[in-house]
């Protein structure tokens, strides 16, 4: 069984739309904090196995479709119930809606597997940054951590980290260079972004 939640702990809620893995790096990271928790992970797709993987390290798994996030406000109201004091979006594939950003102003983050404002926009995630890089030859890439504003990956920029992309690399390798890259300082960029909120 999971441990109460402290009174003062910070709340983080996960948003993501496929595997998992970040967010599942994220919730273990956390759970080894008092400070901060994941409290819940929403996912759009419903065979998502970031469920599972919430469900399995006892964290609140919901499930939502498109009605439920930008016509009806049912994702806006469990949101405000729960009151969080991060939202994390980990590889979550869809635009987030206004009344949740008006709602939640500076506490929605996501992270991006480029350099910013490089390969960025609609269409551009996941493996489709990757082989565009490397169809580019481009000589680096990395991660870029920004706050979440009304068009996709714009908002301001927190942190990024770069890695080098060599003449033998391929989508795949860039990715697991990604990965290694995401899995060390997401959780760091979110447990600081929490305790300056508590300064």
């Amino acid at each position: 069984m999971s441990t109460p939640a402290h009174i003062d702990q910070k709340k983080i809620v996960v948003f993501a739309s496929g595997s998992g893995t970040n967010a599942e790096n994220i919730i273990k990271f956390f759970q080894k904090s008092p400070n901060a928790s994941v409290v819940a992970v929403f996912s759009n797709k419903r065979s998502a196995k970031v469920l599972k993987r919430a469900h399995d390290l006892n964290v609140k798994a919901l499930h939502f479709d498109k009605d439920a996030l930008y016509n009806s406000y049912d994702v806006l109201h469990v949101l405000e119930d729960i009151n969080p004091d991060l939202i994390v979006l980990a590889g979550f594939m869809w635009i987030f809606p206004e009344d949740i950003l008006k709602k939640f102003p500076g506490k929605i983050v996501n992270i991006h597997p480029a350099l910013l404002p490089k390969y960025g926009g609609k269409g551009m995630y996941g493996m489709r940054v990757h082989e565009t890089i490397i169809q580019n030859k481009e000589k680096e890439s990395g991660i870029s951590i920004h706050f979440v504003n009304e068009n996709y990956d714009e908002g301001e920029i927190i942190f990024q980290a770069k890695t080098d992309v060599s003449e033998e690399d391929t989508p795949e390798s860039l990715a697991e260079k990604i990965h290694k890259l995401e899995y060390k300082h997401f959780p760091e960029i979110i447990q600081q972004l929490l305790q300056k909120k508590s300064q």
